[in-house]
Parts: C-alpha cells; structure tokens; sequence
C-alpha cells in the first residue's frame, strides 16, 4: 500500500478539494446538457413555445432574440454551426422568415424541420397599387397574435419533438395540451377585456401591420404606416392620408413595436394630436427584465396597453 493510499481526505488541501467537486458537477451538467435534444427556433417567440412544449428535455437556441427584427435579420456563420448541431429546426413559415430555407440549405443541414403555421388559416392583405395600377395581395405571417392558432403552433411543434424523440413523445403531448388550456383561457380573457371598449372606439395605430389576426379575432382596427414587413418605408402620401384618419377618426391609442423605430410613430402622434403608448411586443418577445419575457406575457401585455389606449379614444 502506498502513502497516497493511506492519506486520509482530511489531509487533502481544502483547494484541491474544492477543484475537484467543481470538476464533477460541471462534467454532471454537461452530461446533462448533453442528454436535451438540441432545437434550434428562428426567433424568440417560437423559442417559448418549444421551451414549454419540450420542457426539461430539449435545449433550445433562438437565432433572432429578444427585441430583435427577424424580418431584417441576417444570418451568422455561427447559425450555421447551430443548425448543424440541431436535431430539429422550428420556423414560423408563411413567409415570416425569407432567409431560413436559405440559412439551412447553405448549412447543409439534413435534419427535420417543423413549419410551427402548419393547418393556420392564413389571412392575405391587400397592399398599395403598385406602378402597373394593379393591387396585390400579402399573405400575413404573424399568426401568433391569435392564440387559437397559437394551439396549432404547439401542437405542431409537439409533433415535430416527437418524430425526433420518440421516447418523449407522451410528455411533449402532454405540456402541448396543459399549454393549450393556458392559451383557450388568455382568448377567453382578451375578449373580456376588449369588450369593455365600445365597438366604434376600437381603433389604433401601430408602427407596422403586424396584428391583423388580433384585429379578426377580437374586432379591433388597426392602421399602421408601414405594411407588414418593417423594411418597408411608407411614402409621405401614406402618412399624410393616416393622419388625416387619426384626426378625422380621433384616434388616441397610438403605440410603437420592442423592435420598431419609435421616430415615425413618435412624429405621427405629435402631427396628429395623439399620445405615444406604451411598447407593445409584436414580432419579439422582451428581455426578461421587462413584462413581455414570455408569449402568455406578451400578449396580456399588449392587451391590458391597448385597451388602456383604447379607452382614450
């Protein structure tokens, strides 16, 4: 028998002791983190969403962040390697995310994929007539805004969890359906509370059209100066026929997106006479220190601003 094998632990110095349990646990927690399957979501509020589907079982990385424009995003040669890591890729689809298919086919990535709108009902929007005199339509991406879609969104994505971990398909269904009941009760809720507005005061102006699924579902309207994509400039025509609506229709509740330009809103309401709301979240969740870190956050948010702005009209 050796010394080293006499030596009793106390005899250990205290550092290297505490080395070496640091050691363990990170080895444990990266053993850990190696056991979640790896899903990649094209932005933020996909990213809750497959957070809450696949819980304890999936690490999710989000491309677009918090407060960030996935319209104008552009990808990274670190997305890349994401992908390539990945054993599911969630996209919004309906056009939302133009650079996706282009992002995974210039990875090489081979992996499964889930369009989260699959089964959404979606709704076109005429835009302006364009130089041949002829209107065209938009099919607009932002189906989230109605929550009843957002139940075809988990349950898609609890399908797509599933095809990849067949062993955790039971559970992935499971925290699908417990979250469906969250999202029948906050419809349920939105439509009380915009019931306590009168339906000729239900109007309001945001910084792009992204809450047309809003607007259907709980009889809103909503004017906005951009279309629905934010890299489009509206015209100095555009503007001046929406503040000669806001005026005319004496519209208060005016607000601004987390990932907007706030000047054009900002001079919009100054020209027209309206006060600037609060931020609402439309095409990102927020940060976790501000009070739309989550989607059931966010839209109780929006909610709660816009009737708020609503009741000024």
């Amino acid at each position: 028998m050796t010394a080293f094998d006499t030596l009793s632990l106390s005899a250990l110095p205290r550092r290297f002791l505490l080395a070496s349990a640091t050691a363990l646990t990170l080895l444990g927690s990266q053993a850990f983190a190696a056991d979640k399957l790896p899903v990649t979501a094209s932005f933020s509020i996909l990213g809750d969403l497959v957070r809450v589907v696949g819980g304890d079982r999936v690490a999710v990385t989000t491309l677009v962040g918090p407060n960030e424009d996935a319209h104008v995003f552009e990808a990274k040669p670190t997305d890349a390697k994401t992908l390539l890591e990945s054993k599911l890729v969630v996209t919004n689809g309906l056009g939302f995310e133009p650079w996706a298919a282009k992002l995974i086919k210039s990875a090489g990535y081979k992996g499964e994929t889930v369009a989260a709108t699959k089964g959404v009902k979606p709704r076109h929007m005429e835009e302006e007539k364009g130089h041949a005199g002829h209107a065209h339509e938009e099919t607009d991406p932002h189906a989230w805004q109605n929550p009843n879609n957002v139940v075809l969104y988990v349950r898609n994505i609890a399908a797509g969890l599933a095809k990849v971990d067949a062993a955790g398909a039971a559970t992935y269904q499971a925290n699908a359906e417990a979250y469906v009941k969250e999202l029948q009760a906050l419809d349920s809720w939105t439509k009380a509370q915009i019931a306590t507005i009168p339906a000729d005061k239900r109007k309001v102006i945001t910084s792009h059209d992204a809450f047309g699924y809003f607007a259907a579902q709980y009889g809103v309207k909503f004017l906005a100066p951009q279309g629905v994509n934010t890299e489009a400039e509206p015209s100095a025509k555009q503007v001046a026929q929406l503040i000669k609506q806001i005026q005319r229709e004496k519209i208060r509740a005016v607000f601004v997106e987390n990932m907007s330009n706030p000047k054009l809103v900002a001079q919009l309401s100054k020209d027209a006479g309206a006060t600037l709301g609060a931020s609402l979240y439309a095409d990102a969740l927020s940060t976790a220190d501000q009070p739309g870190a989550t989607y059931l956050q966010m839209m109780r948010h929006n909610v709660t601003q816009l009737v708020a702005g609503m009741k000024l009209n």
